[in-house]
Parts: structure tokens; sequence; C-alpha cells
């Protein structure tokens, strides 16, 4: 059974960073395609960030482009959404998702895998 573990959220004020980390074990990494999405208070999940398996080729929502990072280290089977530039508006759960396609996906319903998910406020 495929796990994810999400570590990294917290309180930081406009402006700061924060860098979210998600480990999983139970299956193999290297073969599944990695993605954060996020649920801001009272709204739907929305889709975040995407890397492929190799780590080579990585997609971001347009809100979060500039400021997001996503990155992936198959070593130690953890991916990790960087951001940067942090707005009151990013306040959300953020999620970890894992899905076994190789496609570029950017919708829930296409990943199979959830982590339980890290709170991130964006406030002063």
């Amino acid at each position: 059974q495929v796990q994810l573990v999400e570590t990294g959220g917290g309180l930081v004020q406009p402006g700061g960073s924060l860098k979210l980390s998600c480990t999983v074990s139970g299956g193999r990494f290297t073969t599944l395609r990695m993605a954060w999405f996020r649920r801001p208070p009272g709204k739907e999940r929305e889709f975040v960030g995407t890397i492929s398996w190799g780590g080579m080729a990585a997609d971001l929502a347009d809100s979060v482009k500039g400021r997001f990072t996503i990155s992936r280290d198959n070593a130690k089977n953890t991916v990790y959404l960087q951001m940067n530039s942090l707005k009151p508006e990013d306040t959300a759960i953020y999620y970890c998702a894992a899905a076994t396609t190789p496609v570029l996906r950017t919708t829930a319903q296409d990943y199979n895998y959830w982590g339980q998910g890290t709170q991130v406020t964006v406030s002063s």
C-alpha cells in the first residue's frame, strides 16, 4: 500500500517562504507521477503543481508560477514544494498526491494516492 506523508506546513508572514516535503513509502517512487494540490478555506481543491517520474518535466498552476517550485529526490522517495513570496491567498491545506501514469495530469481524479494534508497559513 502506497503511503504519503506531508511535512513542513505552518504559519508564515506574507512575503515569506516555506518548503513542504512529501515522503512516499510502500511503492516504487520512481514510477509515480507526483503532484501537489491545495484546498483553500471554503473552496474546492485545486491543482498546484506536478512533476514527472524522473523530475525532468514539471508543470505549475498559473497562480503560483514564478513563486513556487516543485522538485523530487528519487533517492529519498520525496517530493518537495518550495513556496516563496507567499500571499494570504495561498492559505490552504496542501496535499501531496501520486499517480501511476507518465502522462501529465492536473485533475485530482487522476491521482490514486493521497497524503493527509498539511496546513499552510499566510498571515501577518
